[in-house]
């Protein structure tokens, strides 16, 4: 179930900062619901996609250690057990409230349509990637029932979209020619095209995010936009490390991307409230 990806879901704890509702413990509450239930529904699909997945992970020189590609774990057992988790998701969707369990059913349907065919699909399977990070952060806001800001879904989308053209290119500098039986879409896609894809994402990005403080009623969160760049450039530099890794994890095993995520945070936060 890759617990250690399941940081993916804070995503949903978006709505409560920026909607000015930080001290609502009611609304803390509903989110903590919501947060397990989406660790619930990806963990699932872990399971799902591994599956599906098992003979190529058993290439991976990583993912053959996973363990229904090493054989550990029976692919029924798991199949059934995955098939439970989603049904109890599912249900305590529902319990929360109407619009959550819409949002969290179309989630579900995302990540098994994208383990189906759609990351097969070169340039879908980056976007289907960031959608879900998009549908996470407005099943945040539903599930308090928060407005949805236009600039939290497209800065959700393209932060999501830089993370998962960084984990292309590294695949393929890291598998190198066993990359294409890794991941069939890799064929689609060379070093030199994801570099330029990511220059335009980056570029869209920076844009996105200046624009947002820029229009914003709080000015001072522009000063947060050098602490934005940082972290960019900070990751294309670990991107391009052979040893450092394209995986989303590093943005919290590199101490100069954790460092400027706190700062970022805090900032934030900070100036938000204290105009509050």
């Amino acid at each position: 179930m890759r617990p250690k990806q399941w940081y993916k879901n804070f995503v949903l704890f978006a709505g409560i900062i920026f909607s000015l509702n930080l001290f609502n413990v009611h609304m803390w509450i509903t989110l903590f619901f919501s947060f397990i239930i989406f660790c619930m529904l990806s963990g699932s699909e872990y399971i799902f996609n591994d599956i599906m997945d098992k003979e190529r992970d058993k290439i991976h020189p990583i993912k053959r250690n996973r363990p229904i590609a090493s054989g550990k774990l029976h692919v029924l057992h798991a199949f059934i057990f995955a098939t439970l988790m989603v049904f109890s998701a599912l249900v305590g969707a529902y319990l929360i409230n109407v619009q959550f369990f819409v949002v969290s059913l179309a989630y579900f349907l995302l990540i098994v349509f994208y383990s189906l065919f759609l990351k097969h699909i070169a340039i879908v399977d980056v976007l289907t990637i960031s959608m879900g990070f998009v549908i996470r952060a407005i099943a945040g806001c539903f599930a308090i029932k928060v407005f949805v800001s236009s600039w939290l879904i497209i800065c959700t989308f393209l932060v999501a979209l830089f993370l998962a053209l960084g984990k292309r290119r590294h695949e393929l500098m890291l598998l190198e020619n066993g990359a294409i039986s890794h991941r069939k879409v890799l064929n689609d896609f060379s070093i030199d095209l994801l570099e330029k894809m990511m220059t335009i994402v980056t570029s869209a990005l920076i844009m996105s995010y200046s624009l947002y403080t820029f229009l914003s009623n709080n000015t001072w969160m522009m000063l947060t936009i050098p602490i934005i760049i940082y972290g960019i450039f900070r990751y294309i530099f670990l991107v391009h490390s052979k040893n450092a890794g394209g995986e989303p994890e590093i943005l919290f095993k590199d101490i100069g991307m954790l460092t400027c995520i706190i700062l970022w945070v805090i900032s934030t936060v900070g100036i938000i409230y204290v105009k509050k």
